[in-house]
Order: C-alpha cells, then structure tokens, then sequence
C-alpha cells in the first residue's frame, strides 16, 4: 500500500503510554504523538480542513496566496498542504518564536514576516494585524486565520476525538492540552463529552495568557496579559475556537517548570516533544492528586522538539534565563571564585600615554573605553604596540582613535564554555553589567583560576 501525497498521511497517530514522567501520578496517562504528522505537528490536521473548506466555499482560488499570522506550526500544516495543491504562502510570525520554526516555514517556500511579541494584537506591527493588512493587499489571497475559522475545531472533532476514542476503546476518563487557538481540545474535546459526558477537559495554559481568569470569573482581564516565553499557549485575546462551554479547567504553568518538563521527556521517555508538551506534563502533575487509579488520561503532544533546539534544548539558553541550576560553571560562579575587584575603564578622551600610564601602574593588559559613562570599545597592550609601531607619535594620540571594538557583554547566567568561546586574541575578557549598571571584567585569567579550583 502507498499514499498518493503526503497529505494522505496526516492523522492516526499513535498513543503511547508515559512512564517515568508522570511518576507519582496515579492513573495511566497516555500521549497522543502529533508529531508523526508530516509536518510534525497537531496543526496539520486543522491546516488541511481549514484549506479544503475555503476551495468548497470558494475562498480559495487557484494559483491563490494563503496568509496567516502563525507561531510556527499551522504555518507548516498550510506551507505542505500549499506545495501539493499549488498555493503560495506569506506568514507573519513573532520575534518570540524559535529560529527553527521560521527556517522550517521558509525551507518549503513561504515568506515569513517577523513582527514584534509585546504589542497589542490591534497595534498595526502585530503579526495579526500584518497579516490582515497583507490578505487586503495580495490580491486572489485567502487569510486562513486559524483563532476565529471555526475548521479549526472541526478538524479535531472530525478527526482526533474519534481517534483518542477509538484507540481507548472508549475508557478515557481525560483529555489534557495546550490551549493556544483552542481549536485542537474545544474539537476533541466536544466530540468525547458527546460520547461520554463525564470525561474531563483540562485545558493547560500559561501565566501571561487570559484564560484561566476568563474561564473562572468571565472577566477578561487586560492585567493578567505579559510576555512570556512558553511557545503555542495561551493568549492576550480570546479566539473563536476556543469553547470555554466544553473545556472543565484550566491550570498555568510557568515558563520554566515548561521548559524544564520539556527536556525530562525527552531524556525519560525518548520522545522528542515540543516546548507546549512540557507544559501539559507539569501542568498534569500540578492537578496529580484530582487523579485516581483507574483513570486513564491522554495528553496531546502537540509538537516536535526539533523546532526549539535553540530553547529548551539549549543550556546557555535555558542558564541565561535561571531555569537551569548553577551546576557548571557560570559566570557568577568564576567572579565568586575570584578576590573582589573593582574594574578600571578610560575615557575615550584620554591619550593613548595615560592608557600605557594605567595599564603600567596597575598590572593589567587591558582597559575598556568609556565615553560618558558607556563602554564604546577596549584598548589593549597589543593595541598600543601596534599603533606605536606603526607611527611612534602615536603614543599622544587620543585613546578613541586607536581603540578597537569592545569586549563581548555576557550574563550573569552565562556558562564557562560561553564565556570560552568569546575569548579569542582580538576579545581577552568579556564584560559583565549588573542591573544596577556596575560593571565586572572576566579575563582569560579568570577562567583559568574558577577552572583551576
């Protein structure tokens, strides 16, 4: 047997039972693995539908341009589904979303447009907005619009409601998912509580998003809205397909105890899940005691951990933003290893003879250039001999004309094999500056000491 297209292979995807993830909770909690979709997510389901429905509607012609505002994975599900059916793609996405997400839209021949995360979703730079500019002034162009088009939550009441049903044999008792469009739990998650109306629906969401606060009170809240980090959840507006009638609760999760969770499936279970299956996890383990033997959970894993291996995947990433523990050396840890000492810079102003003064009487081999209190280049031993070989008068020269670019800045967070990595013969030391605005300098030397002790 063969399938005629990709797309005939979207859906029927398997259940796997958790192991050591979900240890202390006491039902059987399976997950429902969308990544074996060919575009390695949910979102392709609802891609599809949403594409099919506008050709039967007459929205979509051919040879037509599909826009949408996306953070990533129904930008795949459309770009695929666009390939085999002879459609362009224009995306509009946010500078939060990882680098991967973007190269993957753009590897199957979509234009993505990056627009800013922090902005209100009717400012004119947010990726709703730029979309919705762009579908007027593309001509024969269709906007998917994937929040408000209600195939969305059909796909899933069609397709994976059926399926969970099925492969359960009808015994599940709970259906757990992120709810960023909310299409994928409001679809299934109807189809199941018409099947049996005392099964479950817990929606996951973020702290930063509106919904657990509309969903418990009805007020929308505008002071529950921040950044956050945690990718394809939760929300600043309310979409359509988001059936707050169908899904029973909702639990946030930060930032961090998502990423975190992230990495723990992969490296318990073998699944190479998505940062939003990190969030249903730890979102499940905060509502583990409501939880019974005989129970049997299914968790949507949304997505595939290939699009944030720049993320979750990454530990500078993870260290930069304190999600992960101070186990190897940081920058933090080499200062702590080091006497106190208080940097010395120069004023760009100064001679290239007061420089070879300072570095003289303090011992040291270089000093970062100030101009009014900024750090705007470094000059070092190697500078001044340079400079004086090339012209001897030099030595009488302002500091701002023989400088070179400044030292590298790292965090606090930073990781020795960072901070390694920006030391070359053109940056012997990288510099650290504190919310307060002091400044520490870590050379060479340094790292030599933390890594000596």
């Amino acid at each position: 047997m063969w399938y005629n297209n990709i797309l005939e292979t979207i859906g029927n995807t398997p259940l796997v039972k958790l192991n050591k993830v979900t240890d202390g909770i006491k039902a059987t909690v399976l997950a429902k693995i969308e990544t074996s979709n060919p575009g390695n997510s949910i979102k392709d389901r609802m891609a599809l539908k949403m594409i099919e429905d506008a050709e039967k509607a007459g929205l979509l012609k051919p040879g037509g341009t599909i826009i949408e505002g996306t953070s990533g994975n129904t930008g795949m599900g459309l770009a695929i589904a666009a390939v085999i059916k002879g459609y362009k793609c224009i995306f509009t996405t946010t500078d939060k979303q990882s680098k991967e997400k973007v190269d993957a839209l753009r590897a199957f021949g979509a234009e993505v447009i990056v627009c800013p995360t922090n902005v209100d979703p009717e400012d004119p730079r947010s990726y709703y907005s730029v979309s919705s500019r762009l579908q007027r002034e593309v001509p024969n162009s269709w906007k998917a619009n994937q929040y408000d088009n209600l195939s969305n939550s059909m796909a899933n009441y069609e397709q994976t409601g059926p399926e969970i049903w099925q492969q359960t044999n009808g015994k599940v008792t709970h259906l757990v998912a992120g709810v960023g469009t909310g299409g994928t739990l409001s679809g299934a998650g109807k189809y199941l509580k018409e099947q049996n109306p005392n099964i479950k629906i817990w929606g996951i969401d973020t702290y930063g998003s509106v919904f657990k606060k509309y969903k418990e009170t009805g007020i929308f809240d505008k002071n529950e809205i921040y950044p956050y980090i945690t990718e394809g959840i939760g929300e600043d507006f309310l979409p359509q397909n988001v059936d707050f009638s169908v899904i029973d609760h909702f639990e946030k999760v930060t930032d961090k105890d998502a990423a975190l969770m992230t990495r723990e499936i992969a490296r318990k279970e073998g699944i190479f899940a998505g940062n939003s299956c990190g969030s249903v996890v730890a979102g499940l383990l905060q509502m583990k005691d409501q939880l019974k033997e005989g129970d049997l959970v299914v968790v949507i894993f949304h997505d595939h951990g290939t699009r944030y291996l720049g993320k979750m995947y990454n530990d500078d990433w993870l260290r930069e933003r304190g999600f992960l523990k101070d186990e190897k050396l940081t920058a933090r840890s080499i200062l702590h290893n080091r006497d106190n000492q208080e940097i010395v810079t120069i004023d760009s102003d100064k001679s290239v003879l007061e420089a070879i003064n300072t570095i003289k009487s303090l011992n040291i081999s270089q000093l970062p250039v100030t101009q009014q209190g900024m750090v705007v280049g470094k000059i070092t031993e190697t500078d001044i001999l340079n400079s004086l070989l090339e012209n001897p008068a030099a030595k009488s020269y302002k500091i701002s004309q023989v400088m070179t670019k400044p030292f590298p800045f790292v965090d606090i967070n930073t990781s020795i094999e960072k901070i390694s990595s920006l030391i070359s013969k053109d940056n012997t030391a990288v510099l650290l500056e504190y919310e307060n605005g002091k400044m520490e300098i870590i050379t060479q030397f340094d790292i030599i000491s933390a890594m000596s002790v």
